[in-house]
């Protein structure tokens, strides 16, 4: 029977991890935790493979803890920064926990009978130990020379900057954390990506130190793309879990533009597909590359996972009719969404008057041109698209009521220039 490690392992999330772990997710139902910043009031795409992780730890039996970082989120984990963090107040730190409380929902069962998942606030016993207790119950177990010796702090003594004696001391809080877990719960492994195997080994010495028993860590590996670009960052910014800030569609087009040397590893990473499944998916990317299967599933799995099944109906059904000329039965909201990043041009809906724009003016006055007579030629040419219509007459006017709802125009130059004329 495959083992948790056995499907971490086939999946790739297995960046290191401490001698015995293997033997003890074999043979005993187990606690685990992974922490998650409190620096915004949404995840990310970077934060899908922790939670994944503690979605699959969950349905092999095993008991996880997501622990949000209330007090540690207002000191600052120096791992993998180069600068300092902005410190947060209490009160936007906790508008932060509950956008991320709500989440993470979607991924875990909170009211799983048996192995439930649990949601913990570190400010529970952070914001209520004084220093002086706290010194004497971590901090004395700690040498300055052991914490200099930890990447995150090496990193940072390096550069231009360095780091504050705040963030210095995140170690030491994240260690009392893993303390605190393996005493209220019995919380025996700690996971992360591979930045914080510093920050895990310490919490596992502290349980050594203080409660003379082994505890455990597991470090996934930081994601990146085949082309050397930090996941999940693009052009148009990060690509967010909060419908708010990323909306389903734009959210389901980042999954199904994966390049074809990323779409297998993030299928294992973002998806409960199985081994079968997936293997089948690769032998496509490899015979028939330009259908795309692979990644209109990825987009499809991990889109429903997030915001649900009828938001993948809608981005697919959007997806269709963007490159038709069916565009018109899109909202203005949906097409705004897909060309957050395009260049635009307001124009005044008055200045449409009875008798509309003349497309040639519209075309110089968008840009899309350098003159009014380079714009002619481009009409005449058949180069130039209102709504996915080829127009070539460059007497053409367009009027109000071609626009889509009536605010937007999209243009477009050749195959892929795209630009928004929006009325106001």
């Amino acid at each position: 029977m495959t083992t948790l490690y056995d499907e971490f392992t086939w999946r790739g999330i297995v960046y290191d991890a401490t001698d015995g772990l293997a033997d003890l997710l074999a043979n005993e139902r187990i606690t685990a935790y992974i922490g998650f910043d409190p620096t915004a009031s949404s995840l990310h795409v970077g934060s899908l493979l922790p939670a994944m992780a503690l979605a699959r730890l969950q349905r092999f039996g095993h008991s996880p803890i997501a622990i949000v970082g209330g007090g540690t989120g207002m000191i600052g984990d120096p791992s993998g920064k180069a600068q300092e963090r902005t410190l947060l107040s209490r009160e936007d730190i906790e508008a932060n926990l509950a956008g991320i409380r709500h989440q993470l929902s979607k991924f875990l069962d909170f009211d799983k009978t048996g192995n439930p998942a649990r949601m913990v606030n570190n400010a529970d016993w952070l914001a209520t130990i004084d220093l002086l207790s706290f010194l004497r119950e971590a901090g004395k177990h700690f040498t300055v020379n052991y914490m200099l010796q930890k990447e995150s702090v090496t990193r940072r003594l390096e550069s231009e900057e360095g780091i504050s004696f705040t963030e210095f001391s995140y170690l030491l809080l994240q260690a009392y954390d893993f303390v605190q877990l393996f005493d209220r719960y019995g919380c025996v492994l700690q996971m992360g990506g591979s930045d914080q195997w510093g920050n895990i080994t310490a919490g596992i010495d502290l349980i050594r130190k203080l409660r003379a028993k082994k505890a455990h860590g597991l470090v996934m590996p930081l994601v990146t793309t085949a082309s050397g670009v930090k996941f999940g960052k693009t052009e148009a910014g990060t690509i967010w879990l909060d419908p708010q800030r990323t909306s389903p569609f734009r959210f389901y087009q980042f999954w199904l533009n994966t390049d074809d040397r990323d779409v297998v590893p993030y299928l294992k990473y973002f998806s409960f597909l199985s081994r079968e499944t997936i293997a089948g998916l690769e032998d496509a990317i490899r015979t028939a590359p330009e259908k795309r299967e692979a990644q209109r599933l990825l987009a499809r799995e991990v889109t429903a996972l997030v915001h649900g099944r009828e938001h993948v109906e809608r981005a697919e059904r959007a997806s269709h009719l963007l490159f038709t000329e069916a565009i018109d039965t899109l909202s203005v909201d949906e097409i705004l969404s897909v060309f957050d990043d395009v260049p635009s041009t307001q124009l005044e809906a008055d200045a449409f008057g009875r008798d509309g724009v003349g497309l040639v003016d519209l075309v110089a006055r968008a840009q899309l041109a350098p003159s009014k007579s380079e714009a002619r030629r481009l009409v005449q040419s058949g180069g130039v698209y209102v709504n996915n219509r080829r127009m070539a007459d460059p007497q053409a006017r367009l009027t109000r009521d071609q626009a889509i709802g009536g605010r937007l125009f999209v243009l477009r130059k050749g195959p892929r220039q795209n630009h928004l004329v929006r009325l106001t």
